[in-house]
């Protein structure tokens, strides 16, 4: 089975499946790996030290495939212009930004001629990612792990909603893992989708054993939602320390929380394993997910699932 959209064009993939930045942990390894399988990887570069760490990262991918990938920037965290300017040095195949304002990076990026992703959970934000220049906006319904929008619109009407409101290509993410909820995005008019809890759950992925069980274990209604009552609301696995951030956030100031929701205390538990001490991000799709495979035994099964998907509606539509 061929699958050919203007992401699989403009990004050069096999595939149209592109992994999410992934704070702290999408590191060169499991970038290359995906990469490798057809889709495009994607290194996180605000949760590195500095630009020469970037460099570092973006040559050992290179050092592991010569397929295209790309970086994630992360936007409100840190300044992240030395960071950028480094990933234009490197030329890497895209560029994706979240999180924030991609108009003072836009331009930039948009001038050197690389591929601009724009993640948004908004109709509004879709459409100035449009005017800014951006290549692809990605949809991201509010099923998915990490930050999610506001206004808690779930992927299929956002992917919708968005398809219907820019010329640009369109990716959906949130609650999507395997090629069933591929063939779904595509039929909602989107060209692609992209995957960050599942990607967790392979064995490339290089976070605490403890984080990939824990995804294993976790049914789809039982992840949890902080940092709504300062208007940042993310999805996060269910632990003791998030029932800790929950009891205290209700009567707390921006800065009194800001402590208990750092990079720290989410290093702890990702990398760590300290389930006491700290939260990992984690979208609803864990009711999807069984096991740990490779990243080329997942893709290999995406794009078997979405065969049979294909076929099974063609059967019934004939």
């Amino acid at each position: 089975m061929t699958m050919r959209t203007r992401i699989t064009e403009l990004l050069h993939i096999r595939l149209p499946i592109i992994q999410g930045g992934l704070a702290y942990i999408a590191r060169a390894p499991l970038a290359a790996r995906v990469s490798a399988a057809g889709g495009l990887g994607q290194i996180t570069a605000t949760t590195l030290e500095d630009g020469e760490e970037l460099r570092g990262e973006i040559r050992k991918v290179r050092e592991m495939t010569d397929k295209p990938f790309g970086v994630n920037f992360a936007i409100g965290h840190r300044p992240i212009d030395d960071l950028v300017e480094v990933a234009l040095e490197e030329r890497v195949s895209a560029i994706s930004l979240t999180g924030g304002n991609p108009k003072p990076y836009a331009p930039r990026i948009v001038d050197q001629g690389i591929p601009l992703i724009v993640l948004t959970a908004g109709v509004r934000a879709a459409k100035n990612a449009e005017r800014l220049g951006a290549s692809i906006v990605v949809a991201v319904g509010a099923e998915g792990g990490g930050h999610i929008g506001r206004d808690d619109t779930g992927t299929m009407v956002l992917t919708r909603k968005v398809v219907e409101s820019v010329q640009i290509p369109v990716v959906a993410s949130g609650g999507i893992g395997d090629g069933q909820g591929l063939v779904a995005a595509l039929a909602l008019g989107a060209e692609g989708i992209e995957m960050g809890t599942r990607f967790v759950a392979t064995q490339e992925c290089p976070v605490h054993p403890s984080y990939k069980e824990r995804l294993i274990a976790t049914n789809e209604n039982e992840t949890r939602i902080i940092e709504r009552s300062i208007g940042l609301p993310g999805r996060v696995l269910p632990s003791p320390y998030v029932d800790t951030i929950l009891a205290h956030e209700p009567a707390a100031s921006v800065e009194e929380l800001l402590p208990y929701v750092s990079g720290d205390k989410n290093r702890a538990a990702v990398l760590e394993g300290l389930w006491e001490q700290g939260f990992a991000w984690g979208g609803q799709v864990t009711g999807l997910i069984s096991d740990i495979p490779s990243v080329q035994e997942l893709m290999n099964r995406i794009e078997k699932q979405a065969e049979d998907a294909w076929n099974r509606i063609g059967s019934i539509m004939s």
